[in-house]
């Protein structure tokens, strides 16, 4: 009970200001000696909602956190006996939190991450094996249009052309017109992708892209026009500027990796000649061995 009335009074609070102060801290809720304060709850509520939406969340994280409170507290008092094990689990955790976040900040700070297109096309030229399609992929033109979209079928002809006259009535006509419109002659994408958007079935990709340029589907509501101007079947290697943006991640992973093992090495050899790091006689030699020391 008294748990329930000191909730419904702080949430109640977020919206009249009328809090405990504790330390020049506006305190909304307590359970025991643990606070929950109205910058944290604020935090959580989305701008712009209503007033009643606003006190409806506050109060719904308010009891929630509360719930929380008192399942750890009695957490605490029933696993006693596992407390060994968990502070080390504790410690474990924050021992890896403090290590990757200081390699995170490292290498951001004094690692240069700008991959040059020449490193990148010979990294492609060596291992383009690596890189072949697992699923087509095309370039070409999507639109989806309402069944009473006006001069319809103006559209549809001017979908199956790549001149510059047609694309240019397509772009102007799906200002006003269109739900959908992606025009991609100029990039690669996955053909499953640009499927997912157009209620049809084609169970054999490789055949419709042989002999297909063009796809029209109607639902209820809708037109499906697709113009498809080139494509690559799964199995062949893909055309690099696909895979670019992989390469750049790969290439950066590299260097990332890199960079790590040389500052670790520094730092282990450094350890070691200042005396930070000592071994027993037995391990020494081989450690030296190592670390080329």
């Amino acid at each position: 009970m008294r748990l329930t009335f000191v909730i419904l009074i702080a949430a109640l609070t977020v919206s009249c200001h009328r809090t405990q102060t504790v330390g020049g801290i506006d305190v909304i809720a307590k359970v025991k000696d643990r606070t929950l304060t109205r910058e944290e709850v604020v935090k959580v509520i989305p701008k712009g909602v209503s007033s009643a939406d606003s006190l409806l969340i506050a109060a719904n994280h308010i009891k929630k956190w509360a719930t929380d409170e008192l399942v750890y507290s009695v957490a605490l008092r029933n696993l006693e006996d596992e407390k060994a094990e968990i502070e080390k689990l504790v410690e474990i955790y924050r021992y890896s939190l403090y290590h990757y976040r200081y390699l995170e900040r490292l290498t951001k700070e004094r690692l240069s991450v700008e991959i040059g297109d020449a490193d990148k096309l010979k990294f492609y030229d060596e291992n383009k094996e690596k890189f072949k399609l697992e699923r087509a992929i095309i370039k070409g033109l999507f639109m989806k249009l309402p069944l009473n979209a006006p001069k319809l079928e103006d559209v549809k002809t001017w979908n199956k052309s790549t001149s510059a006259e047609a694309l240019g009535n397509i772009e102007q006509y799906s200002v006003q017109n269109a739900i959908s419109y992606d025009y991609f002659y100029d990039r690669w994408v996955d053909f499953d992708d640009i499927l997912s958007n157009i209620p049809v079935h084609i169970a054999d990709a490789s055949h419709f892209l042989r002999t297909d340029k063009s796809l029209e589907k109607n639902d209820s509501s809708y037109c499906y026009l697709l113009n498809i101007k080139e494509y690559i079947l799964s199995g062949n290697i893909a055309p690099y500027d696909y895979v670019e943006p992989k390469i750049v991640e790969i290439l950066i992973n590299q260097r990332k990796q890199a960079f790590l093992k040389k500052f670790e090495d520094e730092l282990f050899k450094d350890a070691i000649k200042k005396g930070d790091v000592v071994f027993e006689d037995e391990f020494q030699s081989n450690v030296n061995k190592k670390t080329d020391l």
